[in-house]
């Protein structure tokens, strides 16, 4: 029997004494000389285990490792994440998910990788993703809604994203509506929904998530978006975990998720998306192709439309891909 290195991780992450090396070999059925090479392999790594005769091992510290063990020692959500797929590198996570949801995969699949090549945002703008600082995950759905029910899944990923990083870092998240993710006026995040539609039935969604973690200044994104974005440790001053933040995001999601489902429609959740609404009874332009206009934002809808009301006191809902919001005097 073959040990999987994310199980003895796991085990040793969650224990808080020492494991020893018998209890690994009876939990998993493997030999003692197998659970010493899963050791040695997690510490080339750069996993600091300590060993101790007649005690066992201990988990001292973990790396900024990014790998399918380390995300998968660290998940306990039931669908979310456990099909899991890690790349050092890849053209774009949300067309790898694409292509395993087609391979039959399930509801659930996720995809990480260390460096996109190919990395697209709102509008088809696409970037090259450099490695060791950033996110870059997709989950994949497949969902029993009609097609018109999955913008607002945009929605529900955001809100999961800020509860996550505020969780994991103490830092104030907000939501520039509908999607980007921001800390101190500055976007942390963007996520892009996809679908593939046959008639009125989804066969998938994939929601691509990009977060800013690691990067240690705004010298490392690119020239056209560094007045406006920003990383959890430019402003935290900590370098975090990613894994540990991946973790979150999926667990917040499955619950987010699983709660929009009940009723498929935002009801459930518009209280907690509306506390991290940056946006929420400000003054913001409305970016209109039929014509701009200013307005007081008043929340969300249960369909995730912004609610503006306007100078003559009518009120506006304002659909996603339609028209872009943004504050009177800058990015929020």
């Amino acid at each position: 029997m073959k040990i999987d290195k994310s199980d003895i991780l796991s085990l040793l992450r969650d224990s808080k004494d020492y494991v020893s090396g018998q209890q690994l070999c009876d939990q998993f059925g493997v030999s003692r000389t197998a659970v010493w090479k899963v050791i040695n392999q997690l510490k080339a790594e750069g996993y600091q285990i300590e060993a101790v005769s007649h005690k066992g091992y201990r988990l001292l510290e973990s790396p900024d490792v990014l790998s399918r063990s380390e995300i998968a020692s660290r998940l306990k959500t039931e669908w979310a994440g456990q099909q899991l797929y890690y790349l050092e590198e890849t053209g774009s996570t949300n067309i790898d998910a694409k292509r395993y949801a087609e391979e039959g995969e399930p509801h659930g699949t996720t995809v990480v990788a260390e460096k996109q090549t190919a990395g697209r945002g709102r509008r088809g703008k696409y970037w090259e993703s450099p490695p060791g600082s950033a996110i870059y995950m997709t989950i994949m759905l497949k969902p029993d809604f009609a097609p018109d029910k999955a913008s607002m899944l945009t929605l529900v990923m955001a809100l999961s994203v800020a509860e996550a990083i505020t969780e994991a870092t103490g830092l104030a998240a907000g939501i520039k509506w509908p999607n980007d993710v921001v800390v101190n006026k500055k976007k942390v995040c963007g996520i892009l929904t996809e679908l593939n539609v046959e008639t009125d039935y989804i066969q998938y969604v994939v929601i691509g998530v990009g977060i800013n973690v690691n990067n240690g200044s705004s010298e490392e994104f690119p020239e056209e978006i560094r007045e406006t974005a920003t990383s959890l440790k430019i402003e935290s001053g900590v370098q975090m975990s990613r894994a540990s933040l991946i973790e979150r995001v999926l667990e917040r999601f499955e619950k987010n998720y699983d709660i929009f489902v009940t009723t498929l429609d935002l009801r459930l959740l518009t209280e907690a998306y509306s506390r991290f609404l940056l946006n929420l009874n400000a003054e913001v332009c409305v970016l209109d192709p039929k014509g701009s206009y200013t307005g007081i934002a008043r929340g969300i809808n249960t369909t995730g439309e912004l609610l503006v009301e306007k100078e003559n006191g009518g009120t506006e809902a304002v659909y996603a891909g339609e028209v872009s919001v943004r504050g009177l005097y800058g990015y929020v």
